[in-house]
């Protein structure tokens, strides 16, 4: 090892996300072949002993007292100067500490302590050893039974080889201690997902013109060792997933590795499925609904180079790959691909990142781009556009009809499924094909109101109303606080207590009796709350075990179902009117990727959307499977209200017990702030502060203030400032402050 000094550059884990000093420690001479950059060790600071990172070597100030450092966590390096970078990178840019930052680029090597071994036991006798023989070395007739069944199967446990020797596994540890059977501890690797590659395509497969421009172009930035960005846009159905197969198989050719990103764990099965048949053991599946054990040892898998190959949701693009040459982020305009709590990061952000520092290659691909990356393919931007105008085999998207459900009330029809609806399932049933329907709300009844006095029945803890499900229960779909529906107003003391609105349970119990004789199947967080029902639910319709599946946002995107003709939006207005700027996006997204559900197989599709606002201009380029005329009516409203893609957000979000506290906490910081930028930058509007549209969580009043600027930089060295300012006023903050720089909603 190459140390430019004697002492360890050791980054500590630090309680405060906002302190990002580099402490120097002596290594003991026991620690010296063990103490590199990239490991863990642990260090005495302030008379406790904590984690801290090892970033490099050299000398410290003459005057500082250097202690030893106490241990070392790992037997190797748990990161490599490349993610240390980029550690570096989103301490700086996401604001928070470069611990932090390789806490959670590392974070699955925390999940457990190591690998699960287990002892195999086997016969240190030649094979050819007769009966008489056994039980002439053995010494009694059960050890001899034990010895002949270690010779013929080899590799048992020891509890496995008394059961099959029919003996106590006293009598195998009475042979291993004559040294007659020898034992072999053996790593288990937890295989992250079981998957049925039965009938899945396992060759390339022939692509038409745009598909080969698309990898022509990906694979030669690939061959050339060169950070390049691709916007593959494509419609549903264009055969985008190929592309991305083929693009890998080229980085696998140039000694490369490859991240793919998909934005549901519900989109995993599919496309473990697809990577597997082509790639086989190469393939190593990341996501957080993986049991601790299976996702350190895919971790690990990927680290000693076993599965160049690395398929999963937003947490997988921190993978520990020595030479990425491609990312792939399916379905790139995703919101799941920003991280929520603790640490804001953005997937595709840091996919770019990682690109950039390793002369690696990114293809982004959407049926729906979002608009901050359909902006970035203007002339002269940093993306290139790749086009996918059609579908495979030269199949025709599906016809849209949109059901105007104003006129449903008018005509007497005031329920979930329009008579349209009705139809068009019915003969979809006779015909023997399949359905899909969607409503992006779960539970059955979205609110429960009083008739006599108006009362919503809402969560003690959080200011949103409570759902009902099935089992009689209301739900806060935000802090899972549980409660009997009652059969009184707990105010008013009435009997007239009411169920509003619809989730996919109520669907599920209309369509039951709309449609007595088919097979329903419902997919929500729901019903996949137990490990493996994504898959199960999948497979179950993929294979025609079903007729008609119903779900949330789970089912609207990436899925391949051939049989399905038919695909219904119960409500199309579910996101449409939310409190936010990207309400419009969101929707056109949405009813686009649910619609390209329809049509895939060899039968033509068919889309009904049922709409109380059909002349909005998302639904009516949704219908029309419009990206451009989308682009083209929001641009504006957008750049009217000088928001995303034409400027940069930071969202101050503060929480407290208290609203007083946390009002008044609210205000103050807006002050602050405004003599930072009077003093400083400019260019710069704050918004608020107000109570976030969720004005309580979990018992914690929420209010937020808006940061809106043409530069991103602005933004992170205003709340810099701002934040360090806070740390030395703590004694009158005295709330949590919650950043997040360009937020994907504002909830």
């Amino acid at each position: 090892m190459n140390k430019i000094g004697p002492f360890a550059e050791v980054i500590v884990a630090l309680n405060t996300r906002r302190t990002d000093r580099v402490f120097h420690y002596a290594v003991p001479d026991e620690f010296q072949d063990q103490v590199t950059i990239g490991s863990r060790v642990i260090v005495p600071f302030g008379g406790r002993r904590l984690t801290g990172y090892v970033t490099g070597f050299g000398y410290p100030d003459s005057t500082v007292k250097v202690k030893e450092i106490a241990g070392v966590i790992d037997a190797e390096p748990v990161f490599t100067t490349e993610l240390l970078e980029l550690a570096r990178w989103m301490a700086e840019n996401y604001i928070c500490s470069t611990a932090e930052a390789l806490q959670r680029i590392i974070s699955p090597r925390f999940l457990v302590k190591g690998s699960r071994e287990v002892k195999r036991v086997y016969s240190a006798l030649p094979k050819d050893k007769s009966t008489e023989e056994l039980s002439s070395i053995a010494g009694n007739s059960k050890q001899s039974a034990a010895l002949k069944r270690a010779l013929a199967c080899p590799g048992l446990t020891r509890k496995e080889l008394a059961a099959a020797a029919e003996v106590s596994t006293s009598v195998v540890n009475a042979l291993i201690k004559k040294g007659l059977l020898t034992v072999s501890a053996m790593k288990i690797s937890r295989h992250a997902v079981q998957v049925d590659l039965d009938n899945v395509e396992t060759k390339k497969l022939t692509l038409n013109a745009d598909q080969e421009n698309a990898l022509a172009q990906a694979a030669g930035a690939i061959r050339r060792g060169a950070f390049k960005t691709f916007l593959l846009h494509g419609v549903t159905g264009s055969g985008k997933t190929e592309v991305y197969l083929q693009a890998i198989a080229v980085a696998l050719e140039e000694g490369r590795q490859a991240v793919t990103l998909v934005p549901e764990i519900a989109l995993t099965p599919q496309m473990i499925e697809l990577f597997r048949a082509r790639f086989g053991a190469q393939v190593a599946v990341l996501h957080s609904a993986l049991p601790g054990g299976e996702r350190y040892d895919e971790w690990q898998r990927i680290k000693e180079g076993g599965a160049p190959v690395v398929l999963g949701t937003r947490s997988a693009v921190f993978a520990p790959l020595t030479r990425p040459g491609l990312f792939v982020i399916d379905e790139e305009h995703e919101s799941s691909y920003k991280q929520d709590d603790h640490l804001r990061y953005h997937a595709r952000e840091i996919a770019l990142k990682r690109a950039q520092l390793a002369g690696a290659t990114v293809l982004l691909g959407s049926a729906t781009p979002s608009l901050e990356s359909r902006i970035k393919t203007a002339v002269g931007g940093p993306y290139q556009l790749l086009k996918l105008n059609d579908r495979v085999d030269g199949r025709p998207l599906p016809p849209v009809r949109v059901v105007d459900l104003r006129r449903e009330v008018k005509e007497g029809n005031g329920g979930i499924f329009s008579r349209t609806l009705i139809a068009s399932i019915n003969r979809r049933l006779e015909s023997q094909e399949q359905v899909l329907l969607f409503l992006n709300r779960r539970g059955f009844s979205t609110f429960v109101i009083c008739r006599e006095c108006g009362l919503v029945l809402k969560c003690p803890r959080c200011d949103i109303s409570l759902t009902y499900h099935r089992d009689g229960r209301l739900r806060c779909h935000y802090c899972n606080h549980q409660v009997r529906s009652p059969e009184l107003c707990p105010k008013c003391g009435a009997h007239n207590i009411r169920l509003f609105g619809a989730g996919t349970q109520k669907v599920e119990a209309e369509a039951v009796q709309f449609f007595p004789g088919a097979r329903i199947l419902r997919m929500d967080s729901d019903s996949t709350a137990r490990k493996g029902s994504h898959t199960q639910i999948i497979n179950a319709f993929q294979k025609r075990q079903a007729d008609i599946l119903i779900g949330t946002q789970m089912i609207a995107k990436g899925l391949d179902f051939p049989g399905v003709t038919l695909v219904g939006v119960i409500n199309a207005d579910t996101a449409l009117h939310m409190p936010d700027f990207r309400a419009a996006e969101r929707t056109f997204q949405l009813l686009t990727q649910v619609a390209g559900r329809a049509g895939r197989g060899s039968l033509p599709g068919e889309v009904l959307i049922q709409t109380y606002n059909p002349e909005h201009y998302s639904i009516v380029a949704a219908a029309a499977h419009d990206c451009d005329r989308f682009f083209l009516s929001e641009m504006p409203v957008r750049r009217s209200l000088g928001y995303p893609p034409f400027s940069h957000l930071a969202r101050l979000l503060f929480t407290h017990e208290d609203e007083e506290v946390v009002k008044r906490s609210a205000a103050l910081a807006k002050d602050t702030l405004k003599k930072i930028l009077s003093s400083e930058a400019q260019g710069i509007s704050i918004l608020g502060p107000a109570p976030a549209a969720l004005s309580k969580i979990k018992d914690r009043y929420r209010w937020q203030l808006v940061l809106k600027a043409s530069r991103r930089n602005l933004l992170r060295d205003v709340i810099k400032e701002f934040l360090s300012g806070l740390e030395r006023e703590r004694a009158v903050f005295k709330l949590a402050v919650n950043v997040d720089i360009n937020p994907q909603g504002m909830l």
